[in-house]
């Protein structure tokens, strides 16, 4: 039977449009849909369990986005040519709808949800993670899962002053801001992105537009929703409520909770406290009690402690290590910390504090991306390490999660910008956070700026990045913005929204929010606060590191870089890499060769001058090309029978023969009778030879001409003699023909033995046939 099909077109207004549809594919899954831009096709689809696990108090979300190799007909790399293990891309696009769809959900809805997204066929002009926020809102809203507030994501640019929705990967090249946006039809849920130094009001004005083509995909969604059929929202297992028991847990608990968040202690001391209050509630239950409602006894205790550290924030403007709500946490730093690696770099900020090491290296060291939607390789890129000892734990070891690939993003995008064109090194970034209470992303930002200053990297401008949070109370009406937030007060908190810039401007941001959505006036105060904390910051590493190393370490590495003749690659690179390889052994240096633009473009990376300068000699011999009639010093470096072999001094390894005829106007019986080896002489370049088409050099060029002696005996001359005294036979055998036959010519019969001559052509040469 053939199915039905619903499908709803978006007008992004530019002559662009996309297309959701469902009742075709995946009909199975909760709810499943098709969104098309172009030629770029994704599946969304979620399926959520009926009923949760026992014990389970969290909503257990997975958000999985996967880009297969046969979307851009392209074979997956590895031994087995099979999709593996998520890219960091692909992880990245994962936690951004992540971000969006979680705090939509209901508090109580603890049920396995899978959200599914997979690139079904792709398109070089539309990057398609702009599209995966709309396709997992799209199939939750054709589900009975309940999920009422749809979202959706865009991404932003802006060229020549003008916005831009879902540019293509072309069109960012030349846009100074890329952000992705996620939004309800009321308000702003995540941002995240880089940007070229951009202003607050730019950035503001940015989120607006997209959050307008956010309400037109929305309303797309819920036509399709309509026509398609609204399902009813599935029964669920609520959350179980107590009122006794509520108040009984805020009566013991409340004040002393109150108490220890305005006492204005240290993390551990702090977390102590709290622990005691809980220890000795649970204490005040029974057994019985306990094993019956001890999950609503600890939700109960949770809720308590987070509405007394609001309300001291909210009433007293008091935070729990008793700054003000603007107030940034004592910060020291330290360059070159590490003797022995490029350049090194120690934050700490309060209690979180990064070690940032940096390492310089050639193209080759290059990080390749290989994804469906993506091809190329970064030159500067940033990992970022979270071991369980910077909070005090003891947890398995499992590889780099999703958290770190994400913060390490963030960082490296707050930086890239800022490193110059100019820069020759592939730079990578390792930042281990060593202690961590709060915002150790903006501590890797600052670590960051500090290592590539100390490293030499040319850096336009250092930046330095900040974390902000809210505090609000929906009943009141109250809420309060905070500069640098703590580990407490972003697990306790409505907002994490991290900043990062020069002094000049904006240059990335990353914003989740964990309510409903976020207005516009909170937010620019965040970003006005958050100004004011990064400028502060940025002063305390300029106070450390004021400018930039004006060189690499000692132990660091040189970069050369040197160009040659495309034609010349094979003869520097060798057969079989042969030249190339000995160079590298002899000089200690790495060298990359890469053709670029009909040129050789030579990377050259060493720590010793002298084995850059001989790489760089090699170089010059293949290139130098001497000018007919110009003058230039040679060093004699073998001899021979017929001449020396000469080394150019301006080009070591150039070399040409200088004929034993062209030392001396005299003639020259041995070589070493005018030059021996080693000795440096002029000569003068004359060219290619016409008749050996070889290049020529000579040295009596340059010697003054003896003069004719005029009165010196001339050796008496024979017929057939030529000038140099040799006989000529040829010739003296003709005039012995015509000595034999005296008549004149017209009289004389042909030889019968001889070709008749031919004509002379009219250049006076002999005709060649």
């Amino acid at each position: 039977m053939i199915p039905q099909v619903y499908k709803e077109v978006i007008d992004l207004g530019d002559g662009r449009s996309i297309s959701i549809e469902t009742g075709k594919l995946a009909k199975q899954a909760d709810g499943s849909v098709v969104v098309r831009m172009g030629d770029c096709m994704l599946l969304g689809t979620v399926v959520s369990a009926r009923k949760a696990s026992p014990g389970v108090d969290f909503l257990p979300l997975t958000v999985d986005y996967r880009e297969k190799f046969a979307a851009a007909g392209r074979f997956p790399g590895g031994f087995f040519k099979r999709e593996a293990r998520p890219s960091d891309k692909e992880v990245l696009t994962m936690r951004l709808v992540d971000r969006v769809l979680r705090p939509l959900f209901p508090d109580d809805y603890h049920a396995e949800t899978q959200v599914m997204i997979q690139l079904m066929s792709h398109d070089d002009n539309i990057m398609p993670d702009a599209l995966a926020g709309l396709a997992a809102s799209t199939a939750l809203a054709l589900s009975d899962i309940p999920f009422e507030t749809l979202i959706s994501e865009v991404r932003v640019g802006r060229i020549n002053g003008e916005f831009i929705i879902n540019p293509s990967m072309a069109q960012l090249e030349e846009s100074d801001i890329d952000m992705m946006i996620g939004a309800s039809e009321d308000s702003i849920a995540m941002v995240e992105g880089e940007m070229k130094e951009i202003s607050e009001e730019e950035m503001v004005e940015a989120i607006k537009f997209a959050h307008e083509a956010i309400k037109v995909q929305i309303a797309a969604q819920k036509r399709l929703q309509a026509a398609f059929g609204k399902k009813e929202i599935r029964e669920y297992d609520q959350d179980r409520n107590d009122d006794d028991i509520k108040a009984k847990v805020f009566e013991l608990t409340y004040s002393r909770y109150y108490d220890v968040a305005k006492e204005a202690s240290a993390k551990h001391e702090r977390s102590e406290k709290f622990a005691a209050i809980k220890e000795e509630v649970m204490a005040s239950f029974t057994e019985e009690e306990l094993l019956e409602n001890g999950d609503l006894i600890s939700r109960y205790l949770y809720k308590s402690q987070k509405e007394a550290v609001r309300n001291v924030i909210l009433d007293l403007g008091i935070r729990l290590d008793g700054r003000k709500t603007t107030d940034i946490r004592p910060i020291w730093c330290e360059v070159d910390y590490l003797p022995s690696v490029h350049g090194s770099a120690l934050f700490t900020r309060g209690e979180t504090q990064a070690l940032a090491t940096v390492t310089l290296g050639t193209s080759r060291e290059a990080n390749i991306i290989d994804a469906p939607s993506e091809q190329g390789e970064e030159r500067f890129y940033l990992h970022y390490n979270f071991p369980p000892f910077s909070t005090g734990e003891a947890r398995p070891l499992r590889g780099t999660s999703r958290r770190e690939v994400g913060h390490g993003n963030l960082a490296q995008r707050a930086l890239k910008n800022m490193i110059s064109p100019e820069n020759p090194y592939t730079v990578r970034i390792v930042s281990e956070v060593l202690e961590s209470n709060g915002s150790s992303s903006m501590a890797t930002v600052c670590a960051g700026t500090l290592a590539l200053m100390d490293a030499g990297v040319k850096m336009l401008k250092p930046v330095s990045g900040i974390a902000m949070g809210l505090i609000s109370d929906e009943k009141t009406g109250r809420w309060a913005v905070l500069s640098d937030i703590l580990g407490d007060e972003d697990h306790l908190g409505d907002m994490d929204f991290k900043v990062t810039g020069t002094a000049d401007g904006i240059t990335a941001c990353q914003m989740d929010i964990k309510i409903d959505g976020l207005n516009y006036d909170i937010m620019v105060q965040a970003l006005k606060q958050a100004r004011d904390g990064r400028l502060h910051i940025l002063g305390k590493l300029v106070e450390v590191q004021p400018a930039v190393r004006p060189d690499v370490k000692v132990f660091a590495p040189k970069i050369i870089m040197s160009e040659i003749p495309s034609d010349l690659i094979g003869a520097f690179i060798g057969p079989g890499g042969k030249v190339i390889q000995e160079l590298q052994k002899n000089s200690g240096t790495t060298i990359v060769v890469n053709e670029a633009d009909g040129k050789g473009i030579i990377e050259i990376l060493g720590t010793s001058p002298e084995g850059i300068d001989m790489v760089l000699k090699k170089i010059d011999s293949l290139v130098f090309k001497p000018q007919i009639g110009e003058t230039y010093k040679v060093k004699v470096i073998k001899i021979m029978d017929f001449g020396a072999v000469v080394e150019y001094m301006d080009a070591p390894g150039a070399e040409i023969l200088l004929h034993v005829s062209e030392l001396s106007w005299e003639r020259t019986e041995n070589v070493t009778d005018v030059v021996n080896l080693g000795d440096e002489i002029n000569v003068k370049y004359m060219g290619i030879d016409p008749k050996t088409k070889k290049e020529r050099v000579s040295m009596k060029a340059l010697l003054p001409r003896p003069p004719r002696d005029e009165n010196a005996p001339r050796p008496e001359r024979r017929d057939g003699d030529r000038r140099d005294g040799r006989r000529d036979d040829r010739r003296d055998g003709r005039r012995d023909d015509r000595r034999r036959d005296e008549r004149p010519r017209e009289h004389r019969e042909p030889r019968e033995d001889r070709e008749p001559r031919e004509p002379r052509n009219e250049n006076n040469e002999e005709s060649q046939g």
